[in-house]
């Protein structure tokens, strides 16, 4: 499902912004997805409410998940996570090894960092976006694209986790 930019760009805003963290009303996480045809990368910045990421990197583990503990089990949760709930792969349908590169805390939430090396020039790619919809029935994970001189947004939810991407 295409959504207009400015209308994702406006309504990805309100839920991340000023809602208490407890209290939010809404479940969603913002993906900025950028095509680097120079580096042959994709980069991804994705937004996460703090409480809503702590209780699903929480799921399965014998003590809750604190994003500000200090040693590598917040980032090793995370890895892991995303490399279970956000895949890519070619348009042909290769997998392609999402990295994350680190987590920054930002207001009610965290950024985390990836990329996505790629085997050469792509013309799009297969997006599985389903993190925390295991979580959250009602999660919306919105991703905008840029790629080419180009943007799109596509949103994904319980039912609809992946999509072609093409630019």
């Amino acid at each position: 499902m295409r959504l207009p930019a400015a209308f994702v760009a406006l309504a990805s805003l309100l839920p991340l912004a000023g809602a208490a963290p407890a209290l939010h009303a809404y479940h969603s996480t913002l993906t900025e997805l950028r095509y680097n045809a120079a580096k042959k990368q994709l980069e991804l910045s994705v937004k996460v409410f703090t409480d809503d990421f702590e209780k699903a990197l929480s799921q399965g583990q014998a003590a809750p998940v604190n994003l500000t503990d200090a040693g590598p089990r917040p980032l090793a949760l995370t890895t892991a996570y995303v490399q279970r709930t956000l895949q890519v792969r070619t348009p042909t349908g290769a997998p392609l090894q999402v990295q994350v590169l680190g987590l920054q805390a930002e207001n009610d939430g965290y950024w985390l960092y990836c990329k996505v090396p790629l085997p050469g020039p792509l013309a799009g790619v297969q997006l599985r976006q389903a993190m925390m919809l295991d979580v959250f029935g009602d999660e919306m994970n919105i991703v905008n694209i840029e790629a080419n001189g180009k943007k799109q947004s596509a949103l994904f939810r319980a039912g609809h986790e992946e999509e072609v991407l093409k630019w």
